[in-house]
């Protein structure tokens, strides 16, 4: 029937979208760990990157700084494919390079190495 071919058709998409986000997704991880890298966080990359429940944010005056950097890395570089926002995880990973006072030198090279393309 229609409506049975409607449904395989629409579970289809549904598990290609859901496929194609996590790729974008892992592809995002993988830019912010290329930076991280080249920051000189060969140890520490990995546990930079984890968030959990238990993650908590630093200091107001960092948060508010990580927040304004994230913004920036999210709209002058492609760090972050079109129509993928800039998930609330990496508000944590750029609060913690503010803490590190590495946040600049991370927005620096995130604009050098992926620069924002216009389509």
């Amino acid at each position: 029937s229609s409506a049975l071919e409607w449904k395989i058709v629409f579970c289809e998409k549904l598990n290609y979208d859901i496929h194609t986000l996590r790729c974008a997704r892992k592809d995002v991880c993988i830019r912010w760990k290329k930076i991280l890298l080249q920051l000189g966080y060969q140890k520490e990359a990995d546990s930079l990157l984890t968030v959990n429940r238990q993650t908590v944010l630093s200091d107001w005056e960092n948060v508010e700084k990580a927040r304004e950097l994230l913004r920036i890395v999210s709209e002058e570089t492609g760090l972050f494919p079109r129509g993928l926002s800039n998930s609330e995880r990496y508000i944590f990973v750029m609060d913690r390079l503010v803490s590190l006072d590495s946040a600049e030198d991370f927005v620096r090279l995130a604009k050098e190495k992926y620069p924002r393309i216009e389509s």
